[in-house]
């Protein structure tokens, strides 16, 4: 990790200084143990503060379309930002939906071991006044008030982690292995053929359970790189879709669009689950979607950028069962 965090301030800074890229998108030490923040960097200078650890979960290819659509001259301005392999892929259908254009992005890739679930740890620890972390490829040690306790990184990853099979990313322009070996995914995930398995009454059950808990705060569109309108759907009032309020209802209808919105372009990073205040699992639903593109579509978003996404383009082997034949 600390050879991946000097190559990454290195050569940021080099790039900085011969005025290659304006800013990059990258990350710093949290305000609390366990914790990264979102950077961006400037200056030489201030390409020492960049981290690269465990913990660097965010999807920075969230802030690239408010950046482009911010700058003032789009043609000479050109960000720089470090990808893993779930960012680069979201990256890549942004570049699709002509938010931005592969030569404005400077990508440094790096090879990712899997990012380890913070609250996960969090849980099992009995103080949560964290005193600090160290970490080593395997393990991570936490030390409290109480002591010190060592946690194994792949007993914690994240979930979306555990299944990844694009660890290195599908673009870049300088790519930055780590001392690990870039994760390879060992099981496959069960959790949307369980989930349908179940009967109808079970499944509408645990979809009120779960959705029921949202507060609308819309940390979960916020936290999405693919959720880049300027007017969401959720707030608009001509026509008003449905009720600004945490009805059940109304919150239902608010995540069945939203989700449904990422048909053929979520890449399954978790950004929506980890910004969920409430721990709403909503990687059952929008996983969902993904297996479902894959099956019908054999589409996998933002592993090759020179192929359409499935709903803008059309072939005559589609599938149209889903009409033609409803339950």
């Amino acid at each position: 990790m600390k050879r991946a965090e000097h190559e990454i301030r290195s050569n940021v800074g080099k790039l900085l200084k011969q005025k290659k890229i304006d800013v990059f998108i990258g990350y710093e030490k949290g305000t609390l143990p366990l914790r990264t923040s979102p950077c961006f960097v400037s200056s030489e200078k201030e390409a020492r503060k960049l981290i690269w650890n465990s913990f660097c979960t965010n999807n920075l290819a969230v802030y690239l379309p408010h950046i482009m659509s911010r700058v003032k001259n789009k043609r000479s301005t050109r960000v720089g930002i470090i990808c893993k392999g779930c960012d680069s892929r979201s990256l890549v259908e942004l570049i699709k939906e002509k938010q931005l254009t592969r030569d404005q992005i400077y990508i440094i890739g790096i090879s990712c071991s899997g990012m380890v679930d913070y609250k996960r740890i969090l849980s099992q620890v009995n103080s949560d006044e964290v005193i600090g972390v160290d970490e080593t490829a395997d393990e991570i040690t936490v030390r409290s008030k109480e002591g010190e306790r060592v946690f194994s990184k792949e007993e914690n990853l994240c979930e979306p982690c555990r299944t990844c099979k694009h660890a290195v990313p599908t673009v870049y322009d300088m790519l930055i292995r780590t001392a690990q070996q870039p994760r390879q995914a060992t099981t496959s995930d069960s959790t949307v053929h369980d989930f349908l398995m179940k009967p109808r009454e079970e499944r509408w059950q645990i979809l009120e359970q779960e959705l029921g808990q949202c507060i609308r705060c819309y940390a979960c569109r916020n936290a999405c790189p693919n959720c880049y309108c300027k007017e969401c759907f959720a707030e608009q009032t001509k026509p008003r879709w449905f009720g600004v309020t945490t009805d059940l209802t109304d919150i239902i209808f608010y995540h069945t669009i939203r989700i449904f919105h990422q048909a053929g372009r979520c890449v399954d990073c978790g950004a929506c689950v980890r910004a969920c205040p409430m721990n709403i699992n909503l990687r059952l639903f929008t996983r969902m979607l993904v297996d479902e593109v894959k099956e019908r579509f054999g589409y996998e978003p933002g592993v090759a950028p020179e192929e359409l996404q499935p709903l803008a383009t059309y072939s005559a082997k589609d599938k149209q069962d889903f009409m033609i034949e409803p339950e």
